[in-house]
């Protein structure tokens, strides 16, 4: 029975040592980060059970990732493609700001950096993860087929060799180099203008960080302006509408988002980008109540991209936030 146990053990260890890497994989393929934690506890839950007809003809991982593919694939059958409200629709003038919920399974997800991104040394090889999990990549790999998803994802950011992922997709070399090239063309037309790599944060944009959460907490909507990029966007899924430019963010926030007036931001990360908790006045009592993650972009020295998730009773669980802080939480 000893042996046994610690045969039981030993597996457990194996596979859920990868747990992290295929999380971010099944998030890139899915867009969702509950489906994605689904996703891989399936692909264990089907390692496990077939360890024994795992033959070692390929690595541990090569399988793992085989599982993980073909779960993801037939979870894609439905064809849903989860979009940014950017995707969607032109931005929406200030004038005509409505909040229009859209169901839950319309839009691409955010996901802590430590769900996703596993520990390597290698920088470069971090840069190309971190880069990969972006909202803006991500969303840009929904346009793709499913297969033509898998292949991208293996080739360019796991850099896998052609015939490792002809192996894995039981199909020929050829094929998965046609599907690459494809697959690449179609991402050129969707990919937006990458933000500016953040891990780890430079002095620069520490200090842009640090003033963006004096002007927010501060309600300051001069200082917040001299922050954004002229052409910013604001995003507040599950609402369809998305604001661009400085004069419509700030504007909607003095108006239909004027009850965030007195928040507080708790630093964290997202999408291998910086993130905040955003905390409103609780208006029941004292302290402050989850109001949304957001997810900030930047380049060039501007805050290009504020991204407001906000169904808390989903994401602040994920991200291992409190669901209070007190009032003299600063």
């Amino acid at each position: 029975m000893s042996d046994l146990t610690a045969t039981t053990a030993d597996i457990d260890s194996r596979l859920e040592g990868h747990r992290v890497e295929l999380t971010g994989f099944c998030y890139r393929m899915l867009g969702s980060a509950f489906e994605a934690e689904d996703a891989v506890q399936d692909t264990l839950v089907r390692a496990w059970r077939n360890f024994d007809k795992f033959e070692g003809r390929s690595s541990l991982r090569s399988w793992l990732y085989r599982i993980a593919t073909n779960v993801c694939l037939d979870m894609l059958n439905a064809g849903n493609k989860r979009a940014r409200p950017v995707d969607l629709t032109g931005p929406t003038p200030l004038a005509q700001a409505a909040l229009n919920p859209l169901p839950e399974n319309t839009w691409l997800e955010p996901m802590p950096d430590g769900r996703i991104l596993p520990s390597v040394a290698d920088p470069a090889e971090a840069a190309v993860a971190r880069e990969s999990v972006r909202l803006a990549f991500v969303a840009a790999l929904q346009h793709l087929p499913p297969k033509q998803r898998a292949v991208l994802i293996l080739r360019e950011v796991l850099a896998w060799k052609a015939s490792e992922v002809a192996e894995l997709l039981d199909t020929s070399v050829a094929s998965v180099n046609s599907a690459l090239q494809r697959a690449r063309a179609t991402l050129t037309d969707h990919q937006s203008v990458a933000a500016d790599a953040a891990d780890p944060l430079d002095e620069e944009q520490r200090k842009l960080l640090e003033r963006y959460v004096a002007a927010f907490e501060g309600y300051d909507m001069a200082a917040l302006t001299a922050l954004l990029h002229e052409d910013a966007i604001m995003t507040m899924p599950p609402f369809d509408l998305w604001l661009q430019g400085h004069d419509d963010i700030t504007g909607f926030m003095l108006s239909i988002g004027a009850s965030c007036a007195g928040s507080r931001l708790v630093a964290t990360s997202a999408n291998g980008t910086p993130a905040f908790a955003h905390y409103k006045p609780n208006p029941d009592g004292p302290g402050f109540v989850p109001w949304a993650v957001q997810v900030i972009d930047i380049s060039d020295g501007a805050i290009t991209g504020m991204h407001c998730f906000l169904d808390t009773p989903r994401w602040f669980p994920l991200f291992g936030l409190p669901d209070h802080l007190e009032a003299d939480a600063g």
